[in-house]
């Protein structure tokens, strides 16, 4: 009686916990938060940096083009990074430097007025003719740096959600929580037409700098809030005290279900394959699926995420924190939450 009473079959019948789903909250909020930072740039640069900076669209197209390669980049490496890492650490590294990178955007403005000894914001407005440009090219390199720092810790976010959804959903549930956490992207799209403009018009009109600083920071500092609901909520579920063995059960049922000799087969094939050289992932044609698909729809979402801002602002006079520019933003990136459906299917 008492080892059925330990069995999978006895744990899976008893009330089965849903912490599962409370971890696929917090990677659905990680990824909200992600798409934020990144969104502010293209949310204040046309309103609020560009007058202080003297930029063109140049100097923004430089500076988005830079931050997409070296995500590009980083992206083959963040894999092995959380790999190496674990997940819990790795993931703390990651979201710790891309919210450290947000938030230092806000010191590019101080950075400038020291270079050129100037004293305020105002000062930078004022300039003309060759300051001006010589303070368009400084202020550039210093957001390009702080681009930079965002972009290799962004790259760890998807990594690291895929391996938590390995680790705490059985293989028929993982592509819905995918899409759940996924969709974070395009929710953070969404919330941010309604945030960052506001802030820093809001900061702007208190006299805290052009605004900008300060939505830079306070979206940056979500960040930081959600590591630590990472650090109390996050252990691996047979280590998870949230976790009932019902639940457990349900989540490592992929493995109960396969015999002794089929499940050290996958071990040795597992072990083979986290092994490969990287090269020889272009041989699967799973790799070309993924490579293909991304191609064709990340080059248009990004040019939504990056330059719509810019476009609704020039084509249509409206700015991004005026009520029906942040209605025209959202608009066009609400289609987006379709992919919840897509991971469904």
């Amino acid at each position: 009686m008492a080892s059925a009473a330990t069995s999978p079959l006895a744990a899976a019948n008893k009330k089965m916990t849903n912490f599962r789903w409370t971890i696929c909250a917090l990677l659905f909020l990680a990824t909200t938060v992600n798409y934020m930072d990144r969104q502010v740039l293209s949310l204040t640069w046309k309103e609020f940096i560009s007058p202080e900076f003297h930029w063109t669209d140049a100097n923004y197209g430089l500076i988005t083009a830079v931050f997409s390669i070296v995500y590009a980049v980083a992206n083959l490496l963040a894999g092995r990074f959380i790999d190496w890492m674990g997940t819990k650490k790795g993931y703390l590294w990651a979201i710790g430097v891309w919210s450290a990178g947000a938030c230092l955007h806000a010191v590019c403005g101080v950075a400038t007025e020291a270079t050129h000894g100037i004293h305020d914001a105002a000062g930078l407005v004022k300039a003309t003719g060759d300051v001006a440009m010589t303070i368009a090219t400084v202020s550039v390199y210093f957001f390009l740096a702080a681009r930079t720092i965002l972009a290799l810790g962004e790259a760890g976010n998807f990594p690291a959600a895929i391996k938590v959804t390995a680790e705490y959903f059985p293989k028929r549930d993982r592509a819905y929580a995918t899409s759940i956490f996924n969709a974070g992207s395009a929710v953070g799209a969404l919330i941010a037409p309604f945030t960052i403009g506001p802030l820093a018009k809001f900061f702007q009109s208190i006299g805290w700098g052009n605004g900008w600083e300060m939505a830079f920071i306070i979206i940056g500092a979500l960040g930081f809030v959600w590591m630590g609901f990472w650090v109390v909520l996050y252990k691996k579920p047979a280590e998870n005290p949230h976790v009932n063995a019902a639940e457990l059960a349900y989540i490592e049922q992929d493995n109960e279900t396969a015999d002794e000799s089929a499940k050290q087969k996958a071990e040795v094939e597992d072990s083979e394959t986290a092994t490969i050289p990287f090269w020889k992932c272009f041989k699967y044609p799973q790799t070309w699926a993924v490579f293909v698909g991304k191609f064709m729809t990340d080059g248009v979402w990004w040019f939504f995420l990056f330059w719509t801002p810019a476009y609704i602002t020039d084509v249509f006079k409206l700015s991004t924190s005026s009520g029906e520019g942040m209605v025209m933003i959202f608009v066009l990136y609400l289609i987006t939450m379709l992919s919840i459906y897509g991971g469904k299917l």
